[in-house]
């Protein structure tokens, strides 16, 4: 009896004291429990996705994208070609259309407003929007903005069941997202994961939405959804290095959607403030030596002649730290802050300026995206090379509103160029550090380019200037 006492006694000894130090401060429950159901969600908002296949007609031999499908489903899934079907592309004739690529998209309105990328779109003649009940509408394109990658169609329908739009502000880093789209072609696959980022800065107009939900060629456009059935962004790239997901995709935030898509449904195009600088990156280090305690606000590189910026003050080697009253962290927040204010306007721009901080009074100027949904015609021939890159020449306005000397303007890409970051309305000033004054020069560089060799473009969008490292390609005979 005394050992067994003893022996409870010291069990109950190593009871009350924890092995580890932590056990005694665990919570009573685990913060995570079980997993999501998504069925009752895809139930919900599956009918409100659509699949957008385009067309063009051209002088080129097309890709035939229903080719390219059925070769992924062979390679991947082992399915067998039909027979006689090698797989390759049947040559298209001088005018003939052919397929140019599939995207996604959602339905904005019940009236036959539908949402997807401005890239899906891009340069297509022809676009059709398939919805879940397989009835299929020829879409008109109201207005694309190729800056915020948003584009805006109309089919000739109405009742359609319209997403509902949440607010992409209140989304939370790990919180469940789910994506519905048509990746490789593959009408309403649904994709799952969580938020890894908030307001991902990738040198684009609009800070994105970062998540691990699977995301490959043709989701582009689709919608990013909360676990309450609401939108609260759109796809529209991923970090690759293959070309497929490698566990990184991104997301417009669906409030500048939301806010892009009622400009175009108002007048077909986005307008923009601009001040006329181009800005840069503010080093810690230079920072410290002029006397700024952090490394915030934007360092103004070029000030436009006759510009809004060169009106009320602004010079050069000025640090913008805020714009009508709203903080600068960093030089990507200054033209999406200034872009986001009523041209016309007259707003307070805080610099620092030798030492000092002074508060200038600029009138903001107007910023008009490139009209994709009119494709109006060239001034010069547009120039296509192996980096899948057309380009124009551009017109003195041009040049007076981009403020560049020379260069030439994106007027269409691939996906290969697409991929590296390139967009319709970027201004190509150097290929490799060699100027490009002219379509036809620029063609010529790149005819000229080693084949084994990454080529480095100098490109201006909007204000700001950044290189793009490309690889130049073999032409498919």
């Amino acid at each position: 009896m005394l050992l067994a006492a003893a022996v409870a006694a010291g069990a109950g000894a190593h009871a009350a004291t924890p092995a580890h130090p932590a056990a005694a401060s665990a919570p009573g429950a685990p913060l995570v429990v079980g997993l999501p159901d998504f069925t009752r969600l895809v139930k919900a908002v599956g009918p409100s996705v659509v699949n957008i296949r385009t067309y063009t007609r051209s002088a080129e031999q097309g890709t035939d994208q229903d080719a390219q499908t059925r070769e992924f489903l062979r390679r991947f899934f082992g399915l067998p070609r039909p027979p006689g079907d090698s797989g390759r592309a049947p040559p298209a004739a001088a005018g003939d259309e052919h397929p140019a690529g599939v995207g996604s998209g959602f339905i904005l309105e019940p009236d036959g407003y539908v949402l997807t990328n401005a890239h899906v779109v891009d340069g297509a003649d022809r676009i059709v929007v398939t919805l879940m009940d397989r009835r299929e509408f020829v879409a008109r394109l109201v207005g694309a903005d190729p800056r915020t990658d948003v584009a805006l169609l109309r089919i000739a329908a109405h009742g359609l069941p319209a997403v509902r739009i949440g607010d992409a502000t209140r989304l939370q880093v790990g919180e469940w997202v789910v994506a519905i789209g048509s990746p490789f072609g593959l009408d309403n696959t649904v994709t799952a994961g969580i938020v890894s980022a908030k307001a991902r800065d990738t040198g684009e107009y609009t800070p994105l939405i970062q998540t691990d939900v699977a995301v490959n060629p043709g989701n582009s456009g689709g919608p990013l959804i909360d676990m309450y059935g609401r939108v609260v962004g759109m796809n529209s790239q991923i970090y690759s290095r293959t070309g497929g997901f490698m566990g990184i995709s991104f997301a417009i935030p669906v409030n500048q959607v939301v806010a892009v898509a009622e400009q175009l449904k108002a007048s077909g195009h986005v307008v923009r403030g601009r001040i006329g600088v181009a800005v840069e990156p503010l080093e810690r280090r230079l920072a410290r030596s002029l006397g700024l305690d952090d490394a915030r606000g934007a360092l103004v590189g070029a000030v436009e002649p006759g510009g809004a910026a060169a009106v009320a003050g602004v010079l050069p080697g000025d640090i913008i730290l805020s714009v009508d009253g709203h903080a600068v962290e960093r030089s990507s927040d200054l033209p999406r802050l200034v872009g986001a204010i009523r041209p016309g306007s007259r707003i307070p721009l805080q610099v620092f300026r030798l030492g000092h901080a002074r508060t200038l009074q600029v009138t903001v100027g107007a910023w008009q995206s490139p009209a994709v949904a009119r494709r109006m015609p060239s001034t010069s021939p547009a120039a296509r090379s192996r980096l899948g890159i057309g380009v124009v020449d551009l017109n003195a306005a041009q040049r007076e509103q981009l403020g560049v000397g020379a260069g030439v303007m994106v007027e269409s890409t691939d996906g290969f160029g697409a991929a590296a970051g390139l967009r319709v309305g970027d201004v190509i000033t150097a290929l490799n550090n060699t100027p490009s004054r002219t379509a036809s020069q620029f063609s010529a560089q790149v005819d000229g380019l080693p084949r084994d060799k990454a080529a480095v473009l100098l490109i201006r969008r909007g204000p700001e200037a950044r290189y793009l490292l490309l690889h130049p390609r073999k032409i498919s005979e």
